[in-house]
């Protein structure tokens, strides 16, 4: 048995610029993302699309919401095994390939680069299993039909001690 979650977001495109679509080139991508009770997001499209470079766009919005997801389980799969995670910093990166002439693309592979401090007295061979873990049990990762690998390192306090973990 399995529990159905909604999620409602508000998507309002904000790029009229008194013509509407007349023409490509004659309205802005810009658009706000909003959710009750949160504050909204700047979107527009990829600079390459014409979009707002200081706004974010779909693409690095996809990327976060895998790293976002990994790290939240990550960081509850530590605290049940007795890992205590001290900072957590992910500098993701996701390709994404467009078809010229067919004015369409997708995403090939997304991959995530958590470095993971930890506290010296926490068992770092518990790291990649954890990592394991939390990327089979992402419900963003479980969503999209790309490879998302997970090329972890960690850092324990107090120590020189780093190492990287195996990349998926």
């Amino acid at each position: 048995m399995s529990d159905l979650h909604a999620y409602s977001v508000t998507v309002t495109w904000t790029g009229n610029k008194g013509t509407g679509t007349t023409g490509y080139k004659d309205y802005s991508r810009a658009f706000e993302l909003e959710a009750e009770g949160k504050h909204s997001i700047a979107g527009s499209s990829d600079p390459v699309f014409r979009g707002d470079d200081g706004r974010w766009n779909p693409e690095q919005l996809l990327v976060g919401s895998l790293s976002s997801c990994h790290k939240l389980w990550f960081l509850h799969l530590a605290a049940i095994a007795g890992v205590v995670v001290t900072a957590y910093v992910d500098v993701a990166e996701g390709t994404m390939r467009t078809t010229p002439g067919a004015e369409t693309g997708r995403f090939e592979l997304v991959t995530l680069r958590p470095q993971v401090t930890i506290t010296a007295a926490s068992d770092a061979d518990k790291l990649q299993g954890l990592h394991d873990d939390a990327h089979r049990r992402c419900f963003i990762a479980n969503s999209v039909n790309f490879p998302v690998r997970c090329e972890a390192t960690f850092v324990r306090e107090n120590t020189n001690e780093t190492a990287l973990a195996e990349a998926r």
